[in-house]
């Protein structure tokens, strides 16, 4: 009988030959791709512009095409659903997917901020803190599964799922404490858009002259991308009598789609976003 590993083999007089060691199962080579961008320059202007369409593009469904909140909450909803399946079953990060699918959660993340303090009448306080606590707590179960939190391992279902639930609610929170400021402290578009890229910069200094946790400091600056978008988005889009410069959300959205285009084509070409991965090995079947 088989024993750690080893076997021995008995004659028909019951004497018992010398055990021989089993070899060891084969190993492969198995590959697990990310299935999020590489974080660099590149990653950082689409996500800000990305952002800048959530919001020109909510306010033009809403407003100028007379959907209403409702309306555009169910369609667009209805959208990010149907490019979240497709992008959980790519097996690789796929630029053209991927930031379709970040573009339109910045539309939802927008709107359902939009619908608790004009629909309901939640507070912008009230909601900032329920979206700081709803991000926590998927931060908290995220990193209790998989112990980590880190972008450059979305490599599984979960993993994934947890990765695009973050994502949204960034954008929820992003809305809420970008309004909840911008709104206490009567900045204005311009003076906004500069306090919250003044915020981003020092993060970005805390990491690299201070050594802050590298996924801290992600998310931080995650989060205050979507009201620097916004602001920026808000800046060119309203008219001049409210502080923007009377651009309209049409020529903005169409301005910054056109961008995002381009750059998503030009990574898809040249693939300088994609996460290098490592073979992982795991024993033959």
């Amino acid at each position: 009988m088989a024993r750690s590993g080893t076997m021995t083999y008995e004659t028909p007089g019951n004497t018992a030959l010398p055990a021989v060691d089993e070899p060891a199962p084969p190993q492969r080579a198995v590959s697990r791709l990310n299935k999020v961008p590489e974080v660099a320059v590149y990653f950082w202007i689409i996500k800000v512009l990305c952002t800048t369409v959530g919001e020109t593009a909510a306010d033009l469904l809403n407003s100028d095409a007379g959907l209403g909140l409702t309306g555009v909450s169910v369609l667009m909803s209805a959208l990010l659903a149907v490019v979240l399946v497709v992008q959980f079953r790519t097996r690789a990060y796929r630029p053209g997917i991927y930031w379709l699918a970040v573009a339109l959660i910045s539309v939802v993340g927008t709107l359902i901020s939009d619908n608790l303090t004009d629909n309901m009448g939640v507070p912008l306080e009230t909601s900032t803190i329920v979206f700081a606590l709803l991000l926590a707590i998927v931060f908290l179960v995220w990193y209790r599964r998989e112990r980590t939190l880190s972008i450059h391992h979305i490599d599984s279902t979960g993993r994934e799922s947890f990765y695009w639930l973050a994502v949204l609610f960034t954008f929820a929170l992003g809305t809420a404490a970008g309004d909840l400021v911008s709104e206490r402290m009567s900045l204005g578009y311009w003076l906004s858009a500069v306090l919250f890229a003044i915020g981003i910069a020092a993060v970005a200094l805390a990491r690299f002259a201070l050594d802050l946790n590298a996924v801290g400091s992600f998310w931080i600056a995650y989060i205050l991308t979507r009201p620097l978008g916004a602001s920026i988005g808000d800046y060119l889009s309203q008219p001049t009598a409210d502080g923007g410069l009377g651009i309209g959300t049409v020529v903005t959205s169409v301005l910054f789609l056109a961008v995002i285009l381009g750059l998503v084509v030009y990574l898809a070409v040249t693939r300088r976003d994609v996460t290098e991965h490592k073979p992982v090995n795991r024993p033959a079947a």
